[in-house]
């Protein structure tokens, strides 16, 4: 459900974007587990990143919880035509040439607003690889936010949310307990994420 009117969690605007995504959601087979925590500032984490598929899911899960989610992406996806609804849907386009002005750019921006999410894919890409990517963490340390561990889980078509995480001075530590969430059986194709 989406969360009540009084929630601290950033809304996207109108009644019927939940009801929409809902529906969406529920046409395609999917469902949303796990509670929402009531906060307003957060990075969302989501794993496993295997497929193009697991961003339309996404989107419904975002309109479906009435949720504004801002994620960042990279500059070619930004191109016209779709550009203008990429940045509608909360993209900010970014060249991973320069990770480190991201990080600091994000963490600027949360200091800007009073409620502010942020949905990252850990892994940076749809290839398999062994070492997460760790900006999501510096953003989130740097902020001084939770980490929401989020699993887009096609073996069961639910998007499920997890415990947040509140990053420490051990960043092995924290990875590994966000990582611990997510299995290679959850991606669309299971053989795109390694555990």
């Amino acid at each position: 459900p989406a969360p009540a009117r009084d929630s601290l969690l950033p809304r996207r605007g109108g009644r019927a974007w939940p009801t929409l995504g809902a529906t969406a959601l529920r046409l395609t087979g999917w469902r949303v587990e796990g509670e929402l925590p009531d906060l307003p500032k957060m990075v969302i984490a989501v794993a496993p990143h295997t497929s193009n598929w697991d961003f339309p899911v996404g989107v419904m899960a975002m309109f479906a919880l009435g949720l504004r989610i801002h994620w960042l992406g990279k500059h070619t996806l930004f191109a016209p035509p779709l550009g203008p609804v990429m940045r509608w849907l909360g993209g900010t386009p970014v060249h991973r040439s320069e990770p480190q002005r991201a990080v600091s750019g994000v963490v600027e921006a949360f200091a800007r607003h009073d409620r502010f999410l942020l949905a990252l894919s850990p892994e940076g890409t749809r290839r398999p690889t062994a070492r997460w990517r760790t900006g999501f963490y510096h953003i989130a340390r740097g902020a001084g936010v939770p980490i929401l561990p989020v699993a887009l889980d096609w073996s069961r078509r639910a998007v499920r949310i997890f415990p947040p995480v509140t990053p420490t001075a051990d960043e092995e530590a924290d990875l590994a307990r966000i990582r611990a969430h997510f299995r290679s059986g959850m991606g669309k194709r299971p053989e795109g994420y390694l555990e």
